[in-house]
């Protein structure tokens, strides 16, 4: 396995013409990583699949399968379609924060750049999906229950819209950020042991993260769908 700090020095030269940052080039060597992480587990897990699963295969079905009920049980039967995009975000983010918690590995959710893409990714599939489901009639939603206060609501709506991209980035980054830097505190200075228990709390945290981003962009996607009255 190649170490995390001569993986570091190669994509630091590499993206040192473009003026990036030491942070984000951390942020962005480690995402390529947990893409291509996730890309060689899911070939290994459908490599050779077979009818009673075992294994990798049988652990990635009761992930997949987990998500797929759970976006069943908030979405509905018109949730199926999203269930690419909602798991694949739910892995990225969960793999990107638990890898953090190895040491020498940065996680790239603890920078604000890679949570305020997933965040825009949300916000633009949120509305597109709710342009693409009513079309013109998709303005309604902002316009509010009465006609005369309209022109308020609309401004009031979108700021409400906008938000949910600062909530969503910074709740993320906020989190995993804070426990990257106690995480670092407590390894300065007793870097045996004394860390564990925040190491153990790290693993639910990297957990619940995933699982509200995942639950807010679901809930967000099932709003777009719905009419608005």
């Amino acid at each position: 396995m190649v170490h995390p700090l001569l993986f570091l020095q190669f994509f630091r030269a590499l993206l040192e013409p473009l003026h990036i940052s030491e942070a984000g080039a951390d942020a962005i060597a480690y995402t390529w990583l947990i893409m291509a992480l996730l890309l060689l587990l899911s070939v290994l897990a459908t490599k050779g699949l077979k009818a009673v699963p075992s294994g990798l295969q049988n652990f990635m079905e009761v992930i997949i399968g987990g998500i797929e009920n759970m976006i069943a049980e908030t979405m509905g039967e018109h949730g199926k379609p999203f269930f690419p995009l909602v798991a694949t975000l739910a892995l990225f983010i969960l793999v990107s924060n638990l890898i953090g918690l190895v040491p020498g590995f940065y996680p790239p959710t603890a920078n604000i750049n890679t949570t305020a893409a997933c965040a825009v990714i949300v916000f633009v599939a949120t509305h597109v999906v709710g342009v693409k489901e009513h079309g013109f009639k998709y303005l309604k939603h902002f316009m509010g229950p009465i006609i005369w206060l309209a022109p308020m609501m609309f401004f009031i709506e979108v700021i409400g819209h906008i938000s949910r991209v600062i909530s969503l980035t910074l709740r993320l980054f906020g989190n995993m950020n804070g426990h990257e830097l106690v995480l670092m505190i407590f390894f300065g200075l007793a870097p045996f042991l004394v860390p564990l228990p925040m190491m153990l709390m790290g693993v639910l945290v990297s957990f619940i993260q995933a699982f509200v981003f995942m639950l807010l962009a679901m809930i967000y996607i099932q709003g777009s769908l719905e009419e608005a009255h």
